[in-house]
């Protein structure tokens, strides 16, 4: 017999293959859970549920949880109707006539189902969110979104509604989520529970109780927030330095300079090669005379060459495969990865990380293939400490982030920033600077760029960046490209973070005995001499913000508000904000609009209630769509009137 049974902070429904929970677990926050082995599996993954007040009512018929302006209803068919200040928001959807079927469950044998939820469809409904991808899409209404980590693709399962709730599906497996016209519906490949959790308010709102229920970034290291200088790779310890001493003697501040991949003499040594590196703590010295931090790129691709494959292999540390070979990453020879979700895997690699790069003065990590990248991506072949990958595939960089973090924290570091290539959940309570991949050098890739930014955005992750000038296919002697670079610098100039980075097209000979060269020169003077000037300005500007942005910083710390954040953001009322998709909010006072089209000097940007400066003149603008003009060496950015950065572009 369906049974509803209320107590003091839970509400159970049960009925014939399914036990449901309802709980409230932060501040208009509640959390829906249905176990269809019919008993309760307490399992949080990354959540952190909050003590919180609520009322639980039954009548036989039906039941409630009201929590804060949020009100769960559910009746004896087991539909369950969410409500905000009275009004509907999220309603589930039978798929079998006669009002049934709204979750579906398949038996993949010991006590792993995959599952579905669906709910109804609003026509007037917009979503942002679900990480960044390459797609070029802002509102995803209308689009089927895959549930899994791919290179330049971070699916973080949250999406923001446009009516007033944000919603968090807890289940780190592979999946689908479709918001489209006939339905929302949110499936997994390979779970024990559907789990999702229903946050009621603005924006604003939303993102700080996410952070509560996800944990908040920990404030941002100064040093962090000026300029970062990378290329595609800098080969030799002389090199690097070289580049670093010319930023010094042009008189330009250089905050970061990174030492990216193949510097090591084999994958899972986690060490520089000598023979190209001689000398790492003498090279950080004369960095730190200079102001510079040095972060090295670190994978997690590992075979028997490696001094460190047959204890980690014999540990379990590594990630096993159900099927075939336990190499399931082919650079330079199949490689095997490690299995971070296992802390002894942890503990072992910090000790080599602290050892061979903290210890001789590395400043910080770049967790590249953080997703992991797995080829073929068979994540039901796979086997994690944590469980069978297509059960958990969302977890890895949320642990990766966790092993350098716990690390740092070992040894009274608190100055903490990881470059990772994914994140989850949680990964910014780390110090997890999420970076967008490995993506083309394009204008449609720095259009595509702009709108991951902003649902990303809202997604908990408030450090993000994108490599300027893309990643690979640049020509820095091509005059497309050398305007591609200035306007993407000008997108740079108002990211949480600026660096630049990418595999330039090679001209110059390869390096002999090099197993894997550079591309060419990417620092700021690479692209001739009248965007060095342009990008040099661009830099300097960077360094008078860098007390705004900081401050900025120290806001998504405490109230988990992204950096770059949607028009709607601060004007969640007015429906023109919910179209913009290129541009944003820089923090409380700054909005930025990119020019992302080739040889395009002209843009239409939307103003809206105030009164706003634009930077490059001082002239104020109200309400309303204006046209605007840009130059090359122009960028198109409005400061709230009377707001004290307006100071920072002075001429």
């Amino acid at each position: 017999m369906k049974k509803i049974t209320v107590t003091n902070n839970e509400l159970l429904f049960s009925r014939k293959g399914e036990l449901i929970r309802i709980t409230a677990c932060g501040e208009n926050a509640i959390r829906f859970q249905s176990f269809p082995d019919c008993r309760v599996i307490d399992e949080n993954y990354c959540l952190m549920p909050q003590n919180t007040e609520a009322v639980f009512e039954d009548n036989g018929t039906w039941g409630t949880v009201t929590c804060g302006k949020l009100k769960c209803v559910i009746g004896t068919s087991g539909r369950v109707v969410f409500y905000s200040d009275g009004k509907q928001i999220l309603a589930e959807k039978p798929e079998l006539t006669f009002s049934d079927g709204f979750r579906h469950y398949e038996n993949k044998g010991s006590g792993l189902w995959s599952a579905r939820v669906t709910f109804e469809p609003d026509e007037n409904e917009h979503f942002f969110g679900m990480g960044h991808s390459w797609d070029n899409e802002f509102d995803l209404k209308g689009t089927s979104i895959d549930i899994r980590n791919v290179n330049a693709k971070c699916t973080i399962p949250y999406v923001y509604s446009s009516l007033g709730y944000g919603y968090l599906w807890n289940v780190p497996s592979t999946g689908l989520c479709e918001l489209s016209k006939n339905r929302t519906r949110w499936s997994s490949d390979c779970c024990q529970a559907i789990d999702y959790v229903v946050i009621a308010g603005t924006p604003a709102e939303t993102c700080s109780v996410l952070a509560d229920l996800t944990g908040h970034a920990p404030e941002m290291p100064s040093w962090a927030t000026g300029f970062w200088q990378c290329r595609l790779r800098y080969e030799t310890q002389d090199e690097l330095l070289s580049v670093a001493r010319r930023y010094k003697e042009l008189g330009i501040p250089l905050s970061v300079i990174i030492c990216d991949y193949f510097h090591w003499t084999e994958q899972g040594d986690y060490k520089f090669d000598p023979k190209y590196w001689p000398d790492v703590k003498a090279m950080t010295d004369e960095l730190h005379e200079m102001g510079t931090k040095l972060i090295v790129s670190v994978w997690p691709t590992i075979n028997e060459k490696s001094e460190n494959y047959w204890h980690m292999l014999d540990n379990n540390m590594l990630i096993r495969s159900v099927h075939g070979s336990d190499r399931v990453f082919n650079f330079y020879g199949w490689q095997a990865e490690i299995d971070v979700t296992n802390p002894d895997t942890r503990e072992f690699v910090w000790s080599k990380l602290k050892e061979n790069y903290i210890d001789n003065g590395v400043d910080a990590l770049w967790f590249d293939e953080a997703e992991p990248e797995i080829h073929p991506e068979q994540f039901d072949n796979l086997l994690w400490h944590k469980g069978r990958a297509d059960k958990v595939a969302l977890l890895y960089p949320y642990y990766y982030s966790k092993m350098a973090y716990d690390g740092f924290k070992s040894i009274g570091r608190d100055d903490i920033i990881t470059l990772t290539r994914c994140g989850y959940f949680g990964s910014q309570k780390f110090g997890s600077l999420v970076w967008s991949g490995d993506i083309p050098s394009t204008f449609e890739s720095l259009s595509h760029q702009v709108k991951a930014a902003l649902n990303i955005s809202m997604c908990g992750i408030p450090w993000w960046n994108t490599d300027i000038g893309g990643f690979y296919d640049g020509d820095t002697q091509s005059e497309d490209f050398r305007e591609l670079i200035v306007r993407w610098f000008q997108f740079g100039l108002f990211c949480p973070v600026m660096r630049l980075h990418g595999s330039r097209r090679r001209h110059k000979e390869a390096t002999p005995d090099i197993l894997e060269p550079s591309g060419d020169p990417n620092e700021i003077w690479s692209f001739g001499e009248e965007n060095f000037n342009i990008l040099k300005d661009l830099i300097f500007l960077r360094e008078k913000l860098r007390p705004y942005i900081k401050e900025q910083m120290d806001i998504a710390s405490k109230k988990g508000y992204p950096v770059i954040r949607p028009m709607f953001f601060h004007f969640p009322d007015d429906e023109i904000c919910y179209t913009l998709d290129s541009q944003y909010f820089f923090g409380d006072d700054i909005i930025f609009a990119p020019i992302v089209n080739k040889g395009q000097t002209e843009k239409e940007i939307y103003i809206p209630d105030g009164e706003w400066v634009l930077t490059k003149d001082g002239k104020a603008y109200t309400k309303g769509w204006h046209t605007i003009h840009a130059e090359i060496d122009e960028f198109i950015a409005f400061v709230r009137k009377g707001a004290e950065v307006v100071k920072c572009f002075d001429k």
